[in-house]
């Protein structure tokens, strides 16, 4: 279900070490230097560490650290390279300038500085490996909760690893983008979910004309850190049920939920796979699994599992559904 990746070290002395070094020692003072530096577009304001960290990381909670940089590649990258390090479970490492992230099939994208919510959570669930595939759907789960109760704007999801608003015109265009990635450290194997989620970008800061934006989809609010606060908290809640059912979805009710705001289910699709293999027919249901299936126009049933799939587009190839760059 999900994409095993391994990440090798990084030199401290190369120009990619250093640039990781001075991303974590600028962390060191995010508040202080978030507070006293200027920024001129006063509906982009920075995210307060301090502040974040006291409102998500309580004893007994699943978060531990939460970390804001300035800029940074890829928190998906930097955080799996922590993990396979050894770093606990609850780390959230956000960046208010992603410059090279990464989406499924290793797309590449940058975001404006401060207009999106670009962050990445370590979790190590104690759950069947066959399970860990629901994690970036529960991720989507809990940004759908968060849009709906913060910014009143309603979402749906793309499986797998999309989220939609639908616009003024009626076409559905893409908010967010979620990539889940193993990482391994010595007995122990963890998973980094990264969510890239449109805040306050304008229509010309955006890559691709099927993507949307918060501001541009008129939401009541548009802060990030109550916008953050929201998902990890969403996230959080869901989490701890599914992992204490043993990471059965059906029984901590997220596969309910899921597919609740599935846009995909009912739907006549058509799944490009490895090797040019194309399946047209109707999207019947997301599984116990999280695979999506799919009945073809001879009656058969196949179910998908993410790393199975090139793209999933409307089989009558409207752009508002089709795949594209993960922000």
């Amino acid at each position: 279900m999900w994409c095993v990746r391994r990440f090798g070290e990084i030199p401290l002395d190369s120009p990619a070490g250093r640039g990781r070094l001075n991303g974590r020692m600028a962390a060191d003072s995010a508040d202080s230097a978030d507070s006293a530096a200027p920024f001129t577009d006063l509906g982009r304001s920075p995210l307060r560490e301090g502040a974040l960290n006291r409102a998500l990381v309580h004893p007994g909670g699943l978060w531990r650290r939460i970390e804001v940089l300035p800029a940074l590649g890829s928190t998906n990258s930097e955080l799996v390279h922590r993990a396979r390090q050894g770093a606990p479970e609850g780390e959230v490492l956000v960046t208010e300038h992603q410059t090279a992230g990464r989406g499924r099939l290793d797309r590449g994208f940058q975001t404006p500085k401060r207009a999106a919510l670009t962050f990445s959570v370590l979790v190590r669930p104690d759950v069947p490996t066959g399970r860990l595939g629901w994690l970036p759907l529960l991720m989507g789960t809990a940004a759908v909760r968060a849009l709906s109760r913060t910014a009143a704007v309603p979402a749906a999801l793309k499986w797998p690893n999309d989220v939609l608003a639908t616009g003024a015109d009626g076409v559905e265009r893409k908010l967010a983008g979620i990539l889940s990635e193993a990482a391994f450290a010595e007995n122990s194997t963890g998973v980094v979910i990264g969510m890239g989620l449109n805040v306050a970008q304008r229509r010309d800061e955006l890559p691709v004309g099927s993507a949307t934006s918060l501001a541009l989809e008129g939401a009541a609010r548009t802060g990030r850190e109550p916008l953050l606060q929201a998902v990890l908290h969403g996230f959080a809640d869901l989490y701890a049920e599914w992992e204490r059912r043993g990471g059965d979805a059906e029984a901590s009710g997220l596969a309910d939920e899921y597919r609740r705001h599935c846009g995909t289910i009912g739907r006549t699709v058509r799944v490009h796979l490895p090797g040019d293999r194309i399946l047209q027919g109707r999207a019947t249901g997301v599984d116990a699994e999280g695979q999506l299936t799919v009945r073809a126009e001879d009656g058969t049933e196949e179910a998908l599992s993410a790393g199975d799939v090139v793209h999933v587009r409307p089989a009558d190839g409207s752009a508002g559904y089709s795949a594209h760059r993960i922000p």
